[in-house]
């Protein structure tokens, strides 16, 4: 992902300068697994196109994704002070700096995202479904239900609805806009559903991995105990919520022989290195 992290780098260096735009650069350039980034890329390989279409919606992604912890691990969210293995924007910077760099990194994802010419009917599409995932319908939603519907919940399904908007829409959002990208528009709602399964499957895994590891072994602050918040391994245990993970990446890569013209080898490769992350 070299070449990846080179053309981070170059979007940022286009910016007039700023300690915002340094903000932007701290937490974008902090490493991260880039697997959203990935999940487009090995999509569009699926296909047979050549990754480099995706370049401006795989940076798109990353942005908002950067943006989105930016703004979680903020005081009037979960407080956090570690993120990727280092202080956190707020603690980094400070607190308004770090909410001017996650704003920043959202409205430049977009503008990223329009600039594909060459394709405007794919760049329309994409950029609605960066909107759609990323909005108040989408992820968004997610940090707000995580916020003010589960605290205290013994139902697994409200922890599920959390996942699926909080985790699973900016996972699915990456298998949608390669479709498109390929001319496979038709599959977008058979890949929204896959990254729906696979965001379950993620976060689930997260859960564990907060209970499991020290923050410095994680890479980042495990709050969710000291936040009161409820989880997957908390309601379901930790044997039946692995279990449950496992079954859900199985089913993922199974799913992704189901579509038309798809080579899933690569993405089954990917999903598999996923699942045996260890942080």
């Amino acid at each position: 992902m070299k070449r990846f992290e080179e053309l981070l780098n170059s979007y940022i260096d286009r910016l007039p300068e700023s300690r915002v735009r340094e903000a932007m650069r701290y937490s974008l350039m902090a490493g991260g697994k880039r697997i959203r980034p990935l999940l487009l890329y090995t999509v569009l390989k699926g296909y047979g196109i050549d990754e480099t279409k995706g370049d401006a919606y795989a940076s798109a992604l990353e942005m908002i994704h950067t943006y989105s912890l930016i703004h979680d691990d903020l005081p009037a969210m979960d407080n956090d002070d570690l993120r990727r293995g280092r202080p956190t924007c707020h603690k980094q910077f400070d607190e308004a700096t770090a909410i001017l760099a996650g704003d920043g990194l959202l409205t430049y994802a977009f503008e990223i995202a329009s600039e594909d010419t060459e394709n405007a009917s794919a760049a329309l599409a994409c950029t609605h479904i960066l909107a759609l995932m990323a909005g108040a319908g989408g992820m968004v939603l997610g940090q707000d239900l995580d916020m003010s519907e589960v605290s205290g919940t013994t139902d697994f399904e409200a922890v599920r609805k959390v996942h699926r908007y909080k985790t699973g829409c900016l996972l699915s959002a990456p298998l949608m806009m390669a479709s498109v990208i390929a001319g496979h528009s038709e599959d977008t709602e058979k890949w929204h559903q896959l990254g729906e399964k696979l965001g379950l499957a993620f976060q689930i895994q997260d859960d564990v991995m907060d209970v499991k590891l020290t923050p410095e072994q994680f890479g980042k602050s495990t709050s969710d105990a000291n936040n009161d918040k409820v989880t997957s391994v908390g309601l379901l245990g930790m044997d039946e919520a692995e279990n449950m993970m496992n079954r859900l990446y199985k089913e993922c890569m199974s799913e992704s022989d189901t579509f038309s013209g798809f080579d899933s080898r690569a993405l089954k490769e990917l999903i598999e290195s996923i699942r045996t992350r260890t942080k």
